[in-house]
């Protein structure tokens, strides 16, 4: 048996996860980690917030919104550590959109590769370049640097 303490105080938490103790209470206010309180009003962490946390700042890493953590993590058990089962399933549901982002930030390098100090000289080719706003039709931005998957091509 383990002789690791199963609750953590918000420093040990800070200083196991990397995040800092203002980010672990806005987390515990938007619902994302729950700790309980001793009779001393401290807050007390069980041991596997940790893996939440690693989650957390993994989705954030790869530019998944707060809300779009918060609705997958609302889907892990609350009662026990999530299993292999519950984090496999979690991450089913977000392959699409992982697959879209990396499809978007390859078109991103690619294209922009070429831009790369270029001074815009070859317009022609230019993913930025909308020369008489001929892709107002495909949307807001840059459309040619989307992801395929978010592309409107009439």
């Amino acid at each position: 048996m383990s002789k690791l303490p199963k609750m953590l105080t918000i420093g040990e938490v800070a200083h196991r996860s990397g995040v800092a103790q203002t980010a672990l209470r806005f987390y515990e206010d938007r619902g994302l980690i729950s700790s309980t309180r001793t009779s001393g009003n401290q807050r007390r962490y069980d041991r596997a917030v940790l893996r939440r946390l690693a989650f957390i700042r993994s989705a954030q890493r790869v530019g998944l919104s707060l809300e779009q953590i918060s609705e997958a993590l609302a889907t892990l058990p609350e009662d026990h550590a999530p299993t292999k089962a519950d984090w496999a399933r979690l991450s089913r549901r977000w392959r699409d959109e992982l697959d879209a982002r990396i499809d978007g930030l390859q078109r991103l390098r690619d294209r922009l590769t070429g831009c790369i100090g270029c001074g815009c000289l070859s317009l022609r080719t230019c993913g930025l370049h909308n020369a008489d706003d001929k892709l107002a039709e495909l949307g807001p931005g840059a459309p040619l640097l989307r992801p395929a998957a978010d592309r409107k091509l009439g």
